[in-house]
Formats: C-alpha cells, sequence, structure tokens
C-alpha cells in the first residue's frame, strides 16, 4: 500500500499548521510550563503526534505505529548506546578512584570555572563532534564537568550551549555532505558558505558561555583565554572549511584550540578564580587535620570569598590553588587517570574515518528494511519534486561501527587498564544500565514522535508555513533550519528533512541557493541544544533524570536568541554582503 503526504489536509493552512505543531505544544509545554517528567511528557507527545497523524493527516494507522516504531529503535540504538557507554566509562573511573585524579588535572591547568568550562564543554566537546556527533559531545562533556564539581545544571546547560557553532562538520562533515546529496549542490561550496558564518559564532559561544556563568564582570577578567579559545577554533574552522572541505573542520579546530588553550595556560591566569555559588569553601588540609585545625580557601590567602553567577562576583585567590585544595598527584599517576579518555578518543576517531567503515560496515551491519514503510511514503510538491523516489525506512543495526561501541571498547580496555576485576565489572554495567531505564525510555519516546512526524509530513507541514515570508525568508530560512533540528534532533536529519525545499524557496525568490541551504544547517545547530533528544542525554548524564524541564527552560531562549542572530546574518549576506556568498561552479 502506498501513501502520499498531504500538507494542508484541512484546506486550511492555518489549521492544518496548527494541529502539525501539537505534539511541540504538548511536549515542549508539559516540560516546560507544566513541569511534567520526560518521560510522562515524552508519552504525552508521543500520543499526540500519533493522533495527528492518523486522524488529521490521514496516515494510515499501521504505517504511523511503525514509524513509530522505527523511532524509537534508534533512539535506543545508536543514540541510546552511546549515552549508557559513555555513562558506563565515567561510572568506572569514579569507582576506581582515578577521576580523583583527573579533577586534579584540570585544576591545576586553572581552578576557575569558566577556565574549565571553556577547556571541557568547548574545546574538547567540539573535537568530540568532529569525531563522532549524534549526542556524544554532550554526553561526555556533561559527565567530565560534573565529576569535576560543576553543578549539574551547569554542567548540562553549558555542554548543551557549546554543542553548537561545531554541529553543522559534526560527524567528519557529515551534515554538509547530507546537504549537498539532498539539494545537488557541491558539499565543498556549502562547506565554504559554512566557514563564512560559523566562525562569527565559534567566537560568540564562549563569550556567551562566560556571560552565563559569571556575568559581565566574569567575563572582563577572563575575556583573553576567551578570546584564545573561541579565536583558535574559528580560524582553524575557517580556513579548513575554505580549503579542505567539511570532513576535518572540527576535528582539527577542536584539538587545535585545546593544545593553544593549555599552552595559553601556562603562562596567563585570571587574577581571580571564580566558582559557582555554594560551592564549599572550607578545604581539607592534611596538615591542620593533624593538629585539629580547619583551613579555608579564602583564609589560606587572607581574602574573602565570595561569588555569585547572577552578579558576576568573583572569588579572591592565588594563581595557584592553596595548599590542601585538592590532592597532588605525580605526572604519572594523573597520566595513568587519563588513559580511559585517551583511548576513547582514539577509539571515537578511528571509528569515525571513512576508511574504518568501509572495512568494517559491509561484514557487520543489518540494514533492516521495515516493510509497511520502506518505499510506500512519497513526499508531495513543493517539499519535493514530482520525480523524487519514495521514502526509506530502514533501520542501521551497525553493531561494530556505532560511536556506542567504540567508547565501549575503551571502556572494557579501560577496566584492565585500572585493575577493575570481571565481577565489578560486571556489577557497574548493570548498575550503570538500571539507574538509566528511564531516560532511555525517553529517548526513544521523543525519537518516536520525530519519526512519526516525518513520515505523516507533519513536519513538513511546518516548514512551509516559513516560505511564505517573502523578502524576509532569508531571516526565517535559519529558523526553519532550527525547527527541524529541534523536531528530529540531528542537523544531518533536518537537512535531509528541509534541505530541497530551502533550494526551491529560494529559486522562487530570486534568492541564493548556496546561501539559503547552507543557512538551513547553520541555523539548525542553534536548536541542537533544545532538541529532546540532547536534553535527555544531558539530564541523564549529569543525574538529572526528572528534571529535564529545568534544563529546557535553561537553555531555550538562548537557542533561539542564536537562531535570530544566524538569521540577521543571513539577512546581511543575502542583501548587503553579498561578496561573502559563493557562487556555484558552472
Amino acid at each position: 500500500m502506498d501513501w502520499a503526504q498531504s500538507y494542508n489536509p484541512t484546506g486550511s493552512e492555518f489549521l492544518s499548521t496548527l494541529l502539525a505543531s501539537l505534539p511541540i505544544i504538548v511536549l515542549l509545554g508539559l516540560l516546560g510550563l507544566f513541569r511534567w517528567t520526560a518521560p510522562k511528557a515524552a508519552a504525552a507527545g508521543l500520543v499526540t503526534a500519533l493522533a495527528v497523524s492518523i486522524f488529521a493527516f490521514h496516515m494510515p494507522v499501521h504505517m504511523a505505529f511503525w514509524a513509530a516504531g522505527l523511532g524509537a529503535c534508534f533512539g535506543l540504538f545508536p543514540i541510546g548506546w552511546i549515552v549508557f557507554a559513555a555513562v558506563f566509562l565515567y561510572t568506572l573511573t569514579v569507582e576506581s578512584g582515578q577521576f580523583e585524579k583527573i579533577k586534579s588535572s584540570v585544576a591545576t591547568l586553572s581552578p576557575d570555572r569558566r577556565i574549565q568550562a571553556l577547556l571541557i564543554a568547548f574545546c574538547f566537546g567540539a573535537f568530540l563532534e568532529g569525531c563522532a556527533g549524534f549526542g556524544a559531545p554532550v554526553a561526555i562533556s556533561s559527565a567530565l564537568m560534573i565529576g569535576v564539581g560543576f553543578p549539574p545544571l551547569y554542567a548540562a546547560g553549558l555542554a548543551l550551549l557549546a554543542n553548537t557553532a561545531p554541529v553543522a562538520f559534526g560527524s567528519l562533515g557529515i551534515p554538509i555532505i547530507t546537504l549537498g546529496d539532498v539539494t545537488k549542490i557541491d558539499a565543498n561550496v556549502i562547506s565554504i558558505m559554512a566557514g563564512r558564518q560559523l566562525p562569527f559564532f565559534s567566537i560568540l559561544i564562549p563569550i556567551w558561555m562566560v556571560l552565563l556563568m559569571s556575568g559581565w564582570r566574569g567575563l572582563k577578567q577572563v575575556w583573553p583565554a576567551v578570546l584564545v579559545a573561541g579565536g583558535s577554533f574559528a580560524t582553524v574552522q575557517f580556513v579548513v572549511s575554505q580549503l579542505f572541505g567539511p570532513m576535518l573542520v572540527d576535528v582539527a579546530g577542536g584539538l587545535f584550540s585545546l593544545v593553544v588553550m593549555g599552552i595559553f595556560l601556562k603562562f596567563w591566569q585570571p587574577k581571580e578564580v571564580w566558582h559557582f555559588p555554594g560551592e564549599p569553601t572550607t578545604i581539607p588540609d592534611p596538615v591542620a587535620e593533624a593538629t585539629g585545625t580547619e583551613a579555608t580557601g579564602a583564609e589560606a590567602t587572607g581574602t574573602e570569598a565570595t561569588g555569585t553567577a547572577a552578579t558576576g562576583e568573583l572569588q579572591s585567590a592565588p594563581r595557584v590553588p592553596p595548599r590542601g585544595a585538592m590532592q597532588q598527584y605525580t605526572r604519572g599517576e594523573v597520566a595513568q587517570a587519563w588513559v580511559p579518555w585517551l583511548l576513547m578518543s582514539v577509539f571515537v576517531f578511528l571509528w569515525g574515518t571513512p576508511q574504518f567503515r568501509a572495512l568494517m560496515e559491509g561484514p557487520t551491519t543489518s540494514n533492516i528494511e521495515v516493510r509497511a514503510l520502506h518505499l510506500h511514503i512519497r513526499r508531495s510538491e513543493p517539499v519535493a519534486p514530482p520525480a523524487a523516489p519514495p521514502e526509506k525506512a530502514v533501520f542501521k543495526f551497525n553493531w561494530l561501527t556505532a560511536t556506542g561501541t567504540a567508547v565501549m571498547f575503551a571502556s572494557i580496555l579501560s577496566a584492565i587498564w585500572l585493575g577493575v576485576s570481571p565481577p565489578r565489572f560486571v556489577r557497574t554495567f548493570f548498575r550503570t544500565l538500571r539507574s538509566l531505564a528511564w531516560p532511555l525510555f525517553t529517548i526513544a519516546a521523543m525519537l518516536a514522535i520525530a519519526y512519526t512526524t516525518r513520515y505523516s509530513g507533519t513536519d513538513a507541514t511546518l516548514g512551509l508555513a516559513f516560505t511564505h515570508t517573502g523578502a524576509l525568508y532569508p531571516f526565517f530560512a535559519p529558523l526553519l533550519g532550527w525547527l527541524g533540528v529541534a523536531l528530529t534532533g540531528s542537523d544531518t536529519s533536518s537537512n535531509a528533512l528541509f534541505g530541497d525545499l530551502q533550494r526551491i524557496t529560494a529559486q522562487r525568490l530570486g534568492l541564493s541557493p548556496v546561501l539559503i541551504c547552507t543557512s538551513n544547517s547553520t541555523g539548525g545547530v542553534m536548536g541542537k541544544m533544545i532538541d529532546a533528544q540532547s536534553i535527555v542525554v544531558s539530564a541523564s548524564t549529569t543525574g538529572q533524570a526528572g528534571n529535564e524541564s529545568q534544563i529546557l527552560r535553561f537553555v531555550f531562549w538562548h537557542s533561539l536568541a542564536l537562531a535570530c542572530l544566524m538569521g540577521l546574518l543571513v539577512v546581511l549576506q543575502a542583501y548587503v554582503l553579498t561578496g561573502m556568498v559563493p557562487a556555484l561552479p558552472k
């Protein structure tokens, strides 16, 4: 049985758009306004998506449920698999006592929370995005920040905020490559255009992060480090995207920014160290404990320790943490503690290379066609051209080449390295699995919503609403990408969903297809921090399962504001800075 999508089933564009938006309204409303737990809100959103698809958009019942099932499977694998593997690796390092050494080494680079956020969430997160993407940067960065002492809400929020500017070039350039395939525009040309937009935001995001943490006064204290982190990444992002294409932009930029920041911090530290309000100021000192006295970080330096994120007040402290602030370890001990994360980085990078995938995917991958959906659903005009092939519905079970498997291999080798016994390894494995049961259910439900809206065409109905904005369309084109990522949880999926619609609309309005299509990806990255999948991943890895509504409220307006700023940049490039837009090769 074949079925063609209809984007205006009611005959009223306004009513059809309103109905198509109901699953999003229900999901975000229950999460953000009524503060339901994520599992309950996701279940309600899924029921709404199925009802709208079946009763309003006339999708066959069996197709709707199969679409939801396919989405749930994708939520558990590979997304849930990445989350589980990352949390498991983190738990192993904590239980073995090695994470205390990692905390010490990070504090040695800088005890300032702002600097630590730049190093972990922005620099290291960008490298992870370049290697893997699909939730790995948020999962691993937020877990690391929790481990070094960040409050859970800020660990989640900062990891989400940092995971924006690198996303378009993530997973070795897959979003850009996919957009090129969909629009038939050379991916290298799209890479050039993206490289003339995102570096501005690569500088802005670290500024935004520090402002969010410590206010304007706090930003003034660390502006050199902010510019070094953002500027080094942005420079490599621009150069590599212009000269070498999309594949290695984030990997090169993330590694370069990490190295440059490490060297820079050897010669510069903020004059005042900033910590979150409520962090303990009493620091255990082995010497003081032996004599029955107690020392504090403020008392050790003769200064008063104060600080609030809201006012940007800082804690006065020396450049080096006071004696007793944290146990000191030898370089060998610190190197041993970092081995699990080094192994993870190596495995994730290896797993992301085309050569490895080409070698291993064939014999170890099962492509399971969902017969009720596969090649039985057609997108209609203007979302797709008349001769567009039917939609595919294939569950790719690449058990060996999935990013989560790379992290799990790193976990196994790390357990051997750390001397974790097999019984303890198994106990930790199942304890981690039990703790993530509800978060994994939520991820599955969120992806079920995304796939239901995709195959029913309700996502395209929402997208078409943006195309009626005429001369203002360059502002709204990035917002369409933002909506696509918020719906699907993936810049790649958003590009596959809306890429050709963006091209068709640009040609109709006499705008550059290169600019408008690229803006779908570069605007979409700003929606990465509010997509349900990322919210649940960040909540899971920071121990905030059930607190997803608070995380969503924490990042939502930042996401929308950044998407609007991208819209303003695209307007300028469309009508004023037209020389920044590369021409299509003839």
